[in-house]
Parts: structure tokens; C-alpha cells; sequence
């Protein structure tokens, strides 16, 4: 060998003195995304990364905010952004190079520019927003129409949580005493979970839909930093295509996220849904009360009519009820009396075919009339003749033709 062998710490020293005396290498203004942040002993750990478009890892470092400058970085961050440090989050923090004989190479953070942050949060709840209005659901949740009466709500919120207890106890403890039926759906509304615990509540609801007026989602007070959950394509595309009206309240007045604006309503506390819907409620009361007064009114007005109309029927009726029974009895005089007149016409006309229809029978039937039909009648003892068996030997027989005289005879015998 050439040279003499130096120990990994002679390494390490040179190393650190390179790095210490590199250009380039101390206060630099970086940008990356974090990853695995952790505070202990007051000190704040993370992992800074880059990435391309496709989320292949391009770098990584680990990086490190010491306590000296860690409370007050972090208050800055919040004051500018309304959220704590957390993973995931692109950041822009000057470093300074640092390589430790034993820890290794770090990036120590001295400062940083929390409108970074803020812009980069802004441009992906812009994408998600601009995606949502570009699929055509962005507006559909907004504009749904409410029932008259939303007194069935579907509440989505972390199982005992004291915003849900609050929204509860403010909606059925209501001044005007409105009735409310509220059901639970748990969920996660903060950490990995949310998004799908959330999008699970809403599918729950879904498969009852029609025991429902409307949904709200709703969480008290933590960190700010949960509700970057929220600034999801995903949640927000199911808030926006739900069937019902949904309140969103999962944040304080000056936190924004996509649900606020794919929600039909969006309110600032779980205290504020509970008094959407009590107004509502009071709205649709107060609507049905001037209805009532309205039918009654309408009902007094007609009833007080008709007793008018009545005191003067009944004032009336007698003098109506004469005359009425003079026309009727004017109209059954004249009536029966030409009904009368025609009966006996028609009785006598019958009477009239009946006797002619006699007459002409017994014009038939006469013995004359047998005799012109080339008949005659012979008779004994005054007697007509039936039967010759009856007639004794010597009888004399007298013979009437229809015309020209009678004729004498005599039975001499029968043969």
C-alpha cells in the first residue's frame, strides 16, 4: 500500500471539514416533501423527499429542526398556514449541511417560508376543485333542494366526541322544542382513516336513504392539521353526488377545505349545524302556523257567510214554501185534469174496438149466416136437429134454407 490507513472517524472528520468548508452547502433554500416527522425531547425529526410526477423517489434526506428553533418555527408555520408541521406536506425550509461522525449526513433547518405551504395547499385544493367542476358533480351536492320539514339528519362523526355530543344536545334541547331524529355513523375524522371511514358513513347512509332528509359531517375542535383529510378528490366527489343536502362543520371559520365547497351547507362548528336545521325547522313552522291562521280565516269568512245566507233562506222559506205548493198544486190540477180527459178517451176508443169486434163476431156466428154459406137447419118440434138417431119413424121435420120458403117433410124410414 502507498499510503497509510486512517480510522472511519479520520474519515468522518474530513468529511465534516469538506462539507463545512464546500460552498453551496450552508443556508440553502430548499424545497422537498415530508415524510415520518416526529418531535421528541423537543426536537423535530423528518424525512425530506423528492419526487417526480409518477411518485418515483428522486432524493431523500433526513432532516432535523433543533428545540432552539423548533417552537419558534413551528408557531410561525401555524400563525401563516392555520396548520401544524405534519408529513406530507411540501415545504420550503433553508438548511445547512451537517455530517455527524456517528449519526451520519443531516440537513439541519434553521427557517421557513410557510406561503410555500400555503400556495402548494392552495394549488391542490385548486386541482381538485377544478377536476370535480371538469367531471360535472362539482355543483350538484350545492344545489339540491331541502325538504319542508329536515327533521331526520344522518350525523357522520367520531363515536363520543364532544362535537357530536354538543350538535346533539343543541338540536333536540331546541327553545321552540322541535322534534329531531338524529342516527350516528362513526367515523374516523382525522389521520390515514378519514377519507375512507368517511366515504364507508356516507355509503352506510346510502343503503337507507329514504329514512333521511339530510346528512351533516361534523368534528370539534384538534389539530388544524387533520383537515388536510379533507382536501380529498375522492370524499369530495361522494359529498358532491350524494342524494341529500349535507352541512359540513369540521373546522373553525378561517379552515377551508373541498368539502366547503361541494357541500350544500357549510358551517363553522357542530353547534352552528344544529342551529341550520333548528332554523329551518322554525322556518317550516312559523310557514305552516300563517297557513293554519290563513284556513282559518278563509273558514270564518265562509262560515259567516252561509249564516247569512241561512237567516235569510230561513226568513224566506215559508212565503218560498206557499208559493211553491200553489205552482205545484196549479200544475197537478191542470195535469189531472187533461190526464183525466185522455184516460177516458182511450177507455171509450177501447170500448168502441171491443163492441165492434163483438158485433162482427155475432154477425158470424148467427144462424143466418150459416145459411147463406149454403147451410140450412132442419128442426123438430121447434127444436134444431143434431142427431138423427133421436128423430122417430113419422116425425115431421121443418127445413130453413137462406132463401125461399120452408119445407114439410116426413120420416118414412131410416135407413
Amino acid at each position: 500500500m502507498s499510503t497509510e490507513p486512517i480510522t472511519l472517524l479520520q474519515l468522518n472528520r474530513r468529511i465534516t471539514g469538506a462539507l463545512t468548508a464546500a460552498p453551496g452547502l450552508s443556508d440553502v433554500w430548499v424545497t422537498a416533501e415530508t415524510s415520518d416527522l416526529r418531535s421528541s425531547a423537543g426536537h423535530c425529526y423528518m424525512e425530506l423527499l423528492q419526487k417526480d410526477d409518477g411518485g418515483r423517489m428522486l432524493a431523500k434526506s433526513r432532516a432535523v429542526i433543533w428545540a432552539s428553533a423548533y417552537a419558534r418555527l413551528g408557531a410561525k408555520f401555524y400563525a401563516a398556514t392555520g396548520s401544524r408541521l405534519a408529513s406530507d406536506m411540501k415545504i420550503m425550509v433553508r438548511v445547512s449541511v451537517n455530517f455527524h461522525a456517528v449519526y451520519g449526513f443531516t440537513l439541519v433547518i434553521t427557517d421557513i417560508d410557510p406561503d410555500y405551504t400555503v400556495g402548494d395547499l392552495a394549488r391542490r385544493r385548486n386541482r381538485i376543485i377544478a377536476r370535480l367542476k371538469e367531471d360535472g358533480v362539482y355543483d350538484l351536492n350545492r344545489t339540491l333542494p331541502w325538504c319542508a320539514t329536515p327533521c331526520r339528519i344522518a350525523v357522520i362523526s367520531a363515536a363520543g366526541a364532544a362535537g357530536y355530543g354538543d350538535f346533539v344536545k343543541h338540536l333536540h334541547h331546541n327553545p321552540a322544542r322541535l322534534r329531531f331524529t338524529t342516527r350516528l355513523f362513526p367515523a374516523a375524522l382525522q389521520g390515514a382513516q378519514t377519507v375512507p371511514s368517511v366515504i364507508a358513513a356516507l355509503d352506510a347512509i346510502m343503503a337507507d336513504l329514504d329514512s333521511f332528509d339530510c346528512v351533516v359531517i361534523i368534528r370539534g375542535g384538534g389539530a388544524v392539521s387533520d383537515l388536510v383529510s379533507f382536501d380529498d378528490y375522492d370524499l369530495a366527489a361522494n359529498v358532491a353526488q350524494f342524494p341529500l343536502p349535507v352541512i359540513v362543520g369540521i373546522g373553525h371559520e378561517r379552515d377551508v377545505t373541498v368539502l366547503d365547497y361541494v357541500a350544500n351547507t357549510r358551517v363553522k362548528t357542530p353547534t352552528a349545524a344544529a342551529e341550520v336545521l333548528i332554523a329551518r325547522m322554525t322556518e317550516a313552522y312559523d310557514n305552516l302556523r300563517r297557513l293554519g291562521r290563513a284556513i282559518m280565516g278563509t273558514v270564518a269568512e265562509r262560515i259567516a257567510a252561509e249564516r247569512q245566507q241561512l237567516a235569510y233562506w230561513d226568513g224566506n222559506l215559508p212565503a218560498l214554501a206557499r208559493n211553491v205548493l200553489d205552482r205545484a198544486r196549479q200544475r197537478v190540477g191542470t195535469a189531472a185534469a187533461q190526464a183525466l180527459v185522455a184516460a177516458v178517451r182511450n177507455q171509450l176508443a177501447r170500448r168502441r174496438d171491443r163492441l165492434g169486434s163483438l158485433g162482427e163476431l155475432l154477425e158470424a156466428l148467427a144462424p143466418e149466416a150459416t145459411l147463406r154459406r149454403g147451410y140450412s137447419i132442419t128442426r123438430f118440434a121447434g127444436r134444431a136437429v143434431t142427431d138423427s138417431s133421436t128423430l122417430p119413424e113419422g116425425a115431421e121435420l121443418t127445413t130453413t134454407f137462406a132463401a125461399g120458403p120452408e119445407i114439410k117433410s116426413e120420416i118414412k124410414e131410416k135407413i
